[in-house]
């Protein structure tokens, strides 16, 4: 068998609505690529590409879907077609960021039923829009380029001002996040261009803070390929993220990561992922060698299953769920497209312990039908409503849903 110093890629199968790649690693793989023993190097990787077909969000299917005990799930507003990123006002406005056409809608709930009756589009022509927060009677917005806002009044948004418009351009990861941490500094998460490369931008794949006396931002974190959700815990005010892992390392690598967020601190993309583990794809950085770099990184916190997808992510601090939620984080796994059998499509709680992430459970699941070959729903945003209870969207079909507590034993209808 001839020698290879590099990997080589076979096609192996070509369908319709899924794609199946083997990754061979053949040859002498050498020295550095396992530096510090922790690389899983193995003979051969294989990575699986799996879309599930989209599905309408029936009543019915709706019904069948699987909430802890004592939850109840209803439609809170549909029609919103991309729904991504949403920010609830102190009024209970619920603005919903509709990325693919460029609006973001206004939803209101004017009777308490739990129901949107109203659903106004308030902005329009934002491309690409897809970061919302509400913050000291301002309405923010991002997008991949360009940082706005417009002052709140009863609800309404008014005049929208640019703040700044040198934003990085977008590349694989443009969905940009925002919002303000507790020193009142804003944070702007930018992703990486590509799966797993050495950016010449620095602030691609990164966490920068942006001072709101003028707007100047700074590299916060680095060596973070695409932190899209994240929140601060209410307690410790320590700052957490759910970073994406890179795809085409298999089925089951590299894990999506929960990061305690640092100021200064590198979490390691793309040389290495998870607990400092190398990544076999990658070169050496032009100083030095992947384990020693590696060696100076930070590693994940927490870990979950690869290539679901971790959206947006929020601390919960209402009153209307159980205690044992309180201070309990939610995040929208939107489901995977490289791996087989398909992960993801759910919303996950995690729970934390003395203001540590102490493990996951299933909060709202059953998106993913068919025996995987099919979902009714890509879950985005995330956010507390008003009234306590838990809101998200599906970027695909365009529903935000609502989840409530209806007390121990109940049933939902």
């Amino acid at each position: 068998m001839p020698e290879f110093s590099s990997y080589q890629f076979k096609l192996l199968s070509c369908m319709k609505s899924q794609w199946v790649f083997t990754i061979a690693l053949l040859g002498t793989l050498g020295a550095a690529a396992q530096e510090d023993g922790k690389s899983p190097i193995k003979e051969k990787i294989e990575s699986y590409t799996l879309r599930p077909a989209q599905r309408e969000p029936s009543d019915e299917r709706i019904k069948q879907l699987k909430l802890a005990p004592g939850f109840q799930i209803n439609v809170f507003a549909k029609d919103l077609g991309n729904s991504r990123m949403m920010a609830v006002a102190p009024d209970g406005t619920v603005f919903v960021a509709r990325r693919e056409q460029g609006e973001v809608s206004a939803l209101r709930d004017t009777n308490n039923d739990g129901v949107a009756d109203i659903n106004e589009v308030v902005f329009k022509d934002i491309d690409d829009v897809h970061g919302v927060t509400v913050h000291d009677g301002y309405l923010y917005l991002v997008a991949i380029k360009e940082l706005y806002r417009a002052p709140l009044q009863n609800g309404r948004p008014g005049k929208l001002e640019t703040l700044i418009d040198d934003i990085p351009d977008g590349g694989q990861h443009p969905n940009r996040t925002i919002a303000f941490g507790p020193d009142g500094a804003l944070y702007l998460s930018v992703g990486s261009t590509c799966n797993a490369c050495i950016e010449p931008n620095p602030e691609h794949a990164t966490m920068l803070r942006v001072d709101p006396k003028d707007w100047s931002r700074k590299v916060y974190a680095k060596g973070l390929r695409n932190t899209i959700g994240f929140d601060w815990h209410p307690q410790t005010k320590a700052f957490w993220g759910w970073d994406h892992g890179s795809d085409e390392l298999g089925n089951d690598i590299p894990p999506e990561e929960l990061n305690l967020i640092k100021q200064g601190g590198d979490y390691g993309w793309p040389f290495c992922y998870g607990k400092q583990v190398i990544d076999p794809k990658m070169k050496d950085p032009k100083e030095g060698t992947k384990g020693e770099h590696c060696a100076q990184t930070i590693g994940s916190t927490l870990e979950y299953q690869a290539h679901s997808a971790p959206m947006a992510f929020t601390f919960y601090t209402g009153s209307q769920f159980p205690l044992e939620y309180q201070n309990n984080g939610f995040v929208a796994m939107r489901g995977s497209w490289n791996r087989k059998p398909a992960t993801g499509y759910k919303i996950v709680r995690v729970k934390f312990q003395d203001g540590k992430p102490a493990g996951t459970e299933d909060f709202v699941s059953g998106f993913l039908i068919e025996n995987g070959a099919a979902h009714f729903g890509r879950l985005s945003g995330i956010a507390m409503a008003q009234d306590g209870s838990l809101l998200f969207s599906d970027d695909a079909n365009g529903v935000v849903y609502r989840v409530s507590y209806m007390g121990a034993g109940a049933e939902q209808n």
